[in-house]
């Protein structure tokens, strides 16, 4: 595991040898052309000060060629020589090479002499006939850069072990706010669900501290849910279970045919109800943990519906059920899986609230793009129409066999698949009215 103190340590110790040496590296470029401009004029000043000795006709030997700064490490180093103007060498500094210097003329020149590269400068005397030249290396001057160079840089590589020191504990100071941030998470007890407080955390923890307290309240409300639908669930089971006991006690005790063969028959409508609960609440539960599902499906809504409305849990012999055929020219980029989980739940409600001989109708509505169920039952009052999508609410008009999960699948399915649930009376006539609205469809006009 990456330590967060190791890579901000690495961080800003890189960082400031980046610095050093960009300043180490400025400092030399800069530095250089004036340091040469220096060097030039020290060679300048030590050919005027030999040729003023030639000029008051000093002896030349090699020992008053010398430079005169005898403790001076660079003015040691440097080389003079004495020509005569018509090309005869008339004296030289003990350490000067003997081949020319320089050509001929004055000022300044870089000659390479015997294998190495020299600066020189020369100055000529016509009243004398002399010309003095006075030279340094290049490789002298390199050194002398080098020394500047190393100047800085080596109080830098000292410096690196104790500034990754300082930064280390600097670091270890600076995060200890987030290290008694987790101890205070690691101290909780698994169901302490409160907001922690930030106290004087610095301002750059705080962010963390708020997605903690918005993780903790939505872990809280996801708990609360669970709780609800255990306790909803349990609470549904109850009903039907008690009365598959009741009608199986009158069924072993009953004598008459009669009285035995309604206590069956309302055995099945217990399992029936069950086993329609405990489906929704499987379909509720892999809608609620299921990632965003795959919307890359063409699927002809006419299809589906055919198929939900040909199986055989679905028929109600009392009913008719009318599919609009504009809805097998429709395909919605879509789901298959989820979205027939939204339209067997609206058929299913529907069926269980449409009346003896009445109609359930499916329908296109194009603007917006819409596919609406209408039924002929008594529909729901106003005021219970926002809570109809609610889980386990079944208001005032319930069904025998309803458990309130039916709206509440297919307001979740329509969510996943990037659609909304509308709900509504039918204005013209009695009857309860269901859409599912998504952005667009995609019309088959081949198909008939």
């Amino acid at each position: 595991m990456t330590s967060l103190r190791n890579r901000l340590l690495l961080i800003l110790v890189t960082a400031t040898c980046l610095i050093w040496m960009a300043a180490i590296f400025w400092v030399y470029a800069g530095s250089k052309p004036k340091f040469d401009h220096a060097l030039d004029n020290r060679l300048r000043e030590a050919a005027s000060m030999v040729l003023s000795l030639v000029a008051n006709n000093a002896p030349l030997t090699v020992d008053s060629l010398e430079a005169p700064a005898k403790n001076a490490t660079y003015e040691r180093q440097l080389s003079c020589q004495i020509w005569s103007l018509d090309g005869r060498m008339i004296a030289h500094s003990r350490d000067a090479p003997r081949s020319r210097l320089a050509a001929t003329g004055s000022g300044f020149a870089d000659r390479l002499v015997d294998g190495r590269m020299w600066r020189v400068y020369s100055i000529d005397d016509e009243e004398k006939g002399v010309r003095v030249m006075v030279g340094d290396s290049a490789a002298m001057r390199e050194r002398l850069a080098a020394s500047l160079v190393a100047g800085l840089a080596v109080p830098a590589l000292l410096a690196i072990p104790a500034l990754a020191l300082i930064v280390w504990l600097s670091l270890g100071l600076g995060l200890r706010p987030l290290i008694v941030f987790a101890e205070h998470l690691r101290e909780r007890a698994s169901d302490d669900m409160t907001r922690v407080e930030p106290g004087d955390a610095p301002s750059e923890v705080r962010p963390l501290i708020d997605a903690v307290n918005d993780l903790l309240t939505n872990l809280e409300g996801a708990l609360r849910h669970d709780r609800e639908l255990t306790a909803f669930a349990a609470h549904e089971l109850r009903t039907p279970i008690a009365g598959l006991k009741t009608h199986a006690q009158i069924a072993l005790a009953a004598a008459d045919p009669t009285v035995k063969e309604g206590a069956l028959r309302q055995i099945l409508v217990s399992v029936d109800r069950t086993t329609r609960l405990i489906r929704q609440l499987l379909t509720l539960s892999k809608l609620d943990a299921a990632n965003p599902p795959e919307c890359d499906e063409e699927v002809n809504v006419g299809e589906v519906l055919d198929e939900i409305v040909g199986a055989a849990e679905y028929r109600n012999e009392a009913a008719t059920v009318e599919i609009d055929s504009e809805l097998r020219k429709v395909s919605l980029n879509s789901n298959r899986e989820i979205l027939t989980v939204a339209l067997r739940n609206l058929h299913e409600n529907a069926l269980q609230y449409v009346p003896d001989s009445g109609s359930v109708r499916w329908r296109l509505e194009s603007a917006p793009c819409g596919i609406v169920i209408e039924d002929e039952g008594p529909g729901m009052p106003e005021d219970e129409l926002p809570r109809a999508s609610e889980r386990f609410f079944r208001g005032r008009h319930r069904s025998a066999t309803g458990t309130g999960l039916g709206l509440a699948i297919v307001k979740l399915a329509a969510s996943r698949l990037g659609g909304k649930l509308v709900l509504a009376n039918r204005p013209e006539r009695p009857g309860f009215k269901a859409s599912l609205f998504f952005k667009t469809f995609s019309r088959n006009t081949g198909q008939l």
